[in-house]
């Protein structure tokens, strides 16, 4: 006689989902997604000088450096398994100008930085921002003229600033400046310089987001803002256009992708990653940062569950990659937790 069940398939009480919680072990056998070492990019921020550091207010923890104490920084990300950085730079307000042309000087902070980390540390990636934003005395992301941010003017600049940065050493070029056409241009000035292995992380999905306030301060452009960014980077309402200025850059020769901020766009990092299945990288930023330090120093949170989690939650929407200040912190625990 067939033995029948009063219970469908699937059903409790013959269907208990605790049973895999119950232990470590087998919470860690059945878990969908994994965070390692090998997801993070930290952000690193340059200023001249020796033997310098500046804190960053709005960001506990992060400091500003001089080259020879960001080599020894870099010295100690890739001690943890970090495999790549991010170089950024705080630019002396003398130098920033309406035509940005620090941002094309072979020998600017940037360069020198990046040069120094990569002969020091030639088996860490080195990422470069490429925008103007550092550099502009109107504090965007491209030459404006009459108000407006041009386009096509920056873009121009853009791919000669990629092409120093290459020269510097850098190898990975991350265009974040979401100006039309950007990609094919520095992929094209990068080949004809001879640079045709160096890769393309593209800010394909950048929105207009009131999370980078941090960040303007310790690059030094919040002050000299003039306006806001809407015209060129995303409306926070838009998911279907992202899609579109991913597959435009991808078109145009971006190796890697990026959406950037991160916990207010996993929706947009789930469906990028669906859509193309490119390697997709997420930008933690600042504010996300601040937020997460602020409240633990409130009590609120634990910081470090806190900051796994977000880190975690990435990985599950389908980043490939984390750009995060919390790199060394998550690296850190990791380690420990072996």
């Amino acid at each position: 006689m067939e033995r029948t069940s009063r219970f469908a398939p699937g059903a409790f009480p013959r269907t208990r989902l605790r049973r895999t919680r119950r232990y470590d072990w087998s919470r860690r056998l059945v878990a969908e997604n994994a965070l390692s070492t090998d997801d993070l990019i930290w952000p690193v921020f340059a200023i001249e000088g020796e033997a310098k550091r500046e804190a960053v207010p709005s960001m506990p923890g992060v400091d500003r450096l001089s080259i020879d104490l960001l080599v020894d920084a870099v010295a100690g990300a890739g001690d943890l398994g970090i495999p790549a950085v991010a170089v950024f730079a705080y630019i002396d307000p003398a130098l920033k100008t309406p035509d940005a042309r620090e941002a094309t000087n072979p020998d600017n902070l940037i360069c020198r930085a990046v040069r120094a980390v990569k002969e020091s540390h030639p088996g860490i990636g080195v990422l470069c921002d490429v925008a103007l934003d550092p550099f502009n005395s109107d504090g965007h992301d491209g030459l404006v003229r009459d108000g407006y941010v041009v386009n096509d003017e920056t873009v121009a600049v853009l791919a000669t600033q990629a092409v120093v940065q290459a020269e510097a050493g850098c190898d990975v070029i991350a265009p974040s400046d979401m100006m039309d056409g950007r990609i094919g241009a520095v992929r094209d000035a990068l080949d004809e310089a001879g640079f045709e292995r160096v890769t393309i992380m593209a800010y394909a999905a950048k929105f207009a987001s009131a999370f980078y306030g941090p960040f303007r301060d310790a690059v030094g452009s919040k002050a000299a803002l003039k306006g806001d960014k809407k015209t060129y980077q995303m409306d926070p309402a838009n998911a279907d256009e992202a899609l579109r200025e991913v597959g435009l850059d991808i078109d145009e020769g971006a190796d890697m992708v990026m959406v950037k901020p991160g916990l207010p766009y996993l929706d947009i990092v789930r469906r990028v990653k669906d859509a193309f299945g490119v390697p997709t990288f997420v930008y933690s930023v600042s504010g996300e940062y601040a937020m997460l330090k602020a409240a633990a120093a409130q009590g609120w949170l634990e910081y470090d569950q806190a900051m796994m989690e977000c880190l975690l939650a990435f990985k599950r929407a389908g980043a490939n990659g984390i750009l995060t200040y919390a790199a060394l912190e998550a690296a850190t625990l990791l380690k420990r937790a072996g």
